[in-house]
């Protein structure tokens, strides 16, 4: 509905059927929308890396799951595939990759439980959101490297 009265003559500098810039885009059903704003438009900021390597940690569990099935695997087939496994996993590469999979687990519940916080509505301004996000990073951090020396102090690790 038209706010134009009868016979006025309508304003088409919006109109984006004519538009040279590319800022538009025609979808299927010949509507034209607006293009959404690139990298380049945005500013980085800290929810948006929490965001990101969230992503990335989900991505990396998922690998990590393929080294959890390998173990499984390596016990079942008996124990000389299971020393094999040992050997390769306690290598310093596979306890690095073993690091790595912590992390991205720690990481993973810590932005859980932001998402949790932000769904029940609270720390929503930015910089709440920020310090959450802060807050989830290094406290991943803190729990994957204190796992990792509870492991290496009661010698169930070792290099």
């Amino acid at each position: 509905m038209s706010n134009a009265s009868p016979g006025a003559p309508l304003d088409t500098s919006n109109d984006p059927t004519g538009d040279q810039t590319g800022r538009f885009v025609i979808q299927p059903n010949g509507r034209p929308r607006p293009l959404s704003p690139h990298l380049q438009v945005w500013r980085f900021h800290a929810t948006m890396t929490g965001s990101i390597l969230n992503r990335m940690a989900a991505g990396a569990l998922s690998v990590g799951s393929v080294f959890f099935v390998a173990w499984l695997a390596a016990a079942a087939f008996g124990p000389e595939a299971y020393a094999t496994f040992s050997g390769l996993m306690g290598s310093p590469v596979g306890l690095l990759i073993w690091f790595g999979i912590t992390l991205a687990a720690a990481y993973h519940l810590t932005a859980g439980v932001r998402h949790l916080i932000w769904d029940a509505g609270s720390s929503l301004s930015p910089k709440a959101a920020t310090s959450l996000t802060w807050l989830s990073l290094w406290g991943a951090l803190v729990i994957a490297v204190g796992f990792w020396a509870i492991l290496f102090a009661t010698g169930k690790v070792t290099l």
